[in-house]
């Protein structure tokens, strides 16, 4: 490769019909300084061509970076999703689960009520037969008693007072019995 130092240490053999030596050295010089300059200038490109190769390489990088955040963040929402999906499945299956434990308890409770309430009316029904029937006995003692009495009411007032107790005693009998 030429370099500036080269072409100024250029020496030319020397001829009779040559070229002006000072117009040669002039021309020489100005060669050496574009020579020079395009030469910083060279340089220069390349420092900012490897600046910019090393920006593109970041921004490469950083752009793989990014589609790589992309895809994982692609996939974690739908991982996400899926397992949203799961959950709402899962969810939905023990809703369903604990409205059939709560229906059937509900239905057991129904049947149960229905079943006290039928033995209630079953209570009530045998309680009202025993309540008649213990008013029929009533009925009749009173009845019987009052006849009774009518009918020692009506005796002579002669009779002794052993008779009325016994017609007392047999009037309490008959109470004791029917209490029983």
């Amino acid at each position: 490769m030429l370099t500036p130092l080269d072409i100024h240490n250029k020496e030319f053999k020397r001829s009779f019909r040559g070229y002006s030596e000072e117009e040669v050295d002039e021309f020489l010089d100005l060669v050496v300084a574009e020579f020079e300059r395009l030469l910083r200038e060279n340089e220069d490109l390349k420092a900012k061509n490897a600046d910019l190769d090393g920006r593109l390489q970041h921004y490469k990088t950083i752009e793989e970076t990014l589609q790589n955040a992309i895809v994982v963040a692609q996939q974690a929402a739908e991982e996400l999703k899926a397992s949203a999906r799961k959950e709402a499945v899962v969810i939905k299956e023990q809703a369903e689960a604990e409205a059939r434990k709560i229906k059937e308890r509900a239905e057991r409770e129904a049947a149960s009520i229905l079943n006290r309430v039928s033995e209630a009316r079953q209570t009530l029904g045998r309680f009202n037969a025993e309540l008649k029937a213990l008013l029929r006995t009533y009925l009749d003692m009173l009845e019987k008693a009052t006849a009774s009495m009518e009918g020692a009411l009506t005796a002579p007032f002669a009779e002794t007072a052993g008779a009325r107790l016994k017609v007392l005693d047999a009037f309490k009998a008959e109470n004791d019995e029917n209490e029983e």
